[in-house]
């Protein structure tokens, strides 16, 4: 068993979702774990980090602790403060949201633990330890929840899920299904044109879960295209419930969903944020994808939904394994 201290920003949204997946991924392999919430930016080595040192240090003359953990694991931006509290440290990136400041400090990690394919391929080309360990996400299935072949696109609170082009697209297409539209009010467009029969565009906080899960199971087809992705939760939650997914053709996307799985929609590179590649789906493509899941036999989109469903298993019960093995060459 070893000591393992989980530094973050616990931001009550995407990084709190991973950090609690991750700390309970450690305890089933058997380690101990701690967590330190952390500024989005820490600069410098704030007083809260020296405390952390001090005290480690008491703990550890009073033979009441370790002096230092055995591993750190940062999640998403470097904070250099802690990094003296583990006797050696690793980095689990979102690239996207990786910046030129965070870059600059990755050498001093002994590995970068990569949640993509694509992740680990930006790195190694740095010349930085990598390893592929993927992640885990909710299982969102619901069991007797009548799927109706409609679209669902979550959008919530993201800029970066090609909502807005989406709506226009649909609205080019009374004769396409309805598309259900849950967009948080943070960040809909105020100037919203008027609204389409074949669109129910919700735009409000949704406070109980369980709504969001019943819209997930209760739509054949899960809209989400996404123009970068560190992970992809809201897709994989999708796959979780069996659902045919339409999404990006780029990565990471596409390493989530393939066409044995799911629809993909060609995409053009359209520039970069930070340490990712971004992606505009293309207007056309995504028409094509469209009327090919209206078209599609009943047997055929449960034989998808069936696929990702699987997927969404074997991926779950890998992670552990994966992880571990990343551990072990790291403690």
């Amino acid at each position: 068993m070893a000591s393992i201290h989980l530094i973050a920003w616990d931001n009550g949204r995407g990084l709190s979702h991973d950090i609690r997946l991750l700390e309970a991924a450690l305890r089933q392999l058997g380690h101990a774990v701690s967590i330190t919430g952390v500024p989005r930016r820490s600069r410098g080595l704030p007083w809260r980090a020296w405390w952390q040192v001090l005290r480690m240090h008491a703990l550890w003359l009073a033979r009441r602790g370790p002096r230092r953990y055995d591993l750190g694991i940062t999640l998403e931006h470097v904070h250099t403060a802690y990094l003296p509290l583990a006797r050696r440290n690793a980095l689990v990136p979102n690239p996207e949201w990786l910046s030129r400041r965070d870059r600059r400090q990755l050498h001093r990690f002994d590995a970068i633990l990569c949640k993509t394919a694509v992740a680990r391929d930006t790195f190694a080309a740095l010349g930085l330890p990598t390893a592929v360990i993927g992640f885990q996400s909710i299982d969102c299935r619901r069991d007797g929840i009548a799927r109706d072949r409609t679209f669902l696109h979550l959008a919530g609170a993201s800029r970066m899920k090609g909502t807005e082009r989406l709506l226009d697209v649909w609205r080019r297409h009374p004769e396409w299904p309805t598309l259900h539209v849950l967009q948080s009010p943070s960040t809909a467009r105020n100037d919203r044109p008027a609204p389409a029969a074949n669109l129910d565009h919700r735009v409000t906080y949704v406070d109980d879960i369980e709504d969001i899960r019943r819209l997930q199971n209760a739509h054949a087809f899960h809209v989400c295209l996404s123009e970068a992705e560190g992970w992809g939760h809201y897709i994989v939650e999708a796959m979780s419930c069996g659902a045919v997914v339409l999404t990006t053709d780029a990565p990471p996307m596409n390493e989530l969903v393939t066409p044995e799985r799911g629809l993909l929609v060609a995409a053009r590179e359209c520039g970069t944020l930070n340490a990712s590649s971004l992606w505009h789906f293309d207007e056309a493509a995504l028409e094509a994808a469209v009327e090919r899941a209206v078209a599609l036999p009943d047997d055929e989109v449960r034989r998808l939904g069936e696929q990702a469903r699987h997927w969404y298993e074997t991926n779950q019960a890998g992670f552990a394994g994966r992880l571990r093995t990343a551990l072990d060459v790291l403690l």
